[in-house]
């Protein structure tokens, strides 16, 4: 193998390099080859490098990789734009898509590609803080009164104006990013626990905005995704 096809997508600036393991022949992923893939001077780039396969329960299953090279067990921008991927490709109205502990399904919602990301669990909280496991573990931070933990995505929230929630974003193994799709869903679902009440909310991040809704035991996380060009990368 010389030469691998791949699609470049983005979500509110959180970028992805998409591998079609559907359709391709894929190589080992080693920590080396993902991180010369998503370096941004000597590979192509991105936050997470998206790797579709074959499943026997959905559309697709699939595998995600932060730019460290380390794996990780969801992300919801990610999902999204492969679900506009996978319902272009497959001439579909919704696709069923597969994690290791959960199946989600992807459709065309109103302001973009909204997908069923499934529960949202409490594992702990504080005054300051509350952890939510939603497939992958994230802290969200209502004051930033303790040190911020390297083994979990964080979410800071900067400010709250009625419905609408201002977050900066520290994901485990890519750093800061423009945007967390699963970390605006942990993020509502921390608001929803905390104010004991649960409503859509519009969640914007420095790359730009989504709506969570839903509720803890299904949310639901809608916004614009783009596919910004595809290519061939060299081996």
């Amino acid at each position: 193998m010389n030469s691998l096809p791949f699609y470049k997508m983005q979500a509110q600036g959180n970028d992805f390099v998409v591998l079609n393991g559907l359709t391709s022949t894929l190589p080992e992923f080693t920590e080396a080859w993902v991180r010369r893939i998503t370096e941004r001077r000597y590979g192509i780039g991105c936050d997470q490098l998206l790797v579709l396969e074959q499943s026997d329960k959905a559309d697709a299953a699939i595998r995600i990789f932060n730019n460290d090279g380390s794996e990780a067990a969801n992300c919801g921008n990610g999902l999204r734009c492969v679900g506009q991927l996978l319902i272009e490709l497959l001439g579909k109205e919704f696709v069923l898509i597969a994690l290791k502990d959960r199946i989600v399904r992807a459709e065309a919602g109103i302001n973009g590609i909204c997908v069923e990301m499934g529960p949202a669990t409490v594992i702990n909280s504080t005054d300051a803080h509350v952890d939510i496991d939603i497939g992958n573990q994230h802290r969200v931070f209502f004051e930033a009164t303790e040190a911020f933990p390297s083994d979990l995505n964080v979410e800071i929230v900067t400010g709250q104006i009625a419905n609408h929630v201002y977050i900066d974003i520290i994901e485990r193994g890519a750093g800061r990013t423009l945007a967390c799709g699963s970390g605006a869903c942990a993020t509502a679902a921390a608001i929803w626990y905390s104010e004991g009440e649960v409503r859509p909310l519009t969640i914007e991040m420095p790359g730009g905005t989504v709506t969570v809704s839903g509720c803890a035991k299904n949310v639901r996380l809608e916004g614009p995704v783009t596919q910004t060009f595809s290519g061939v990368f060299t081996i």
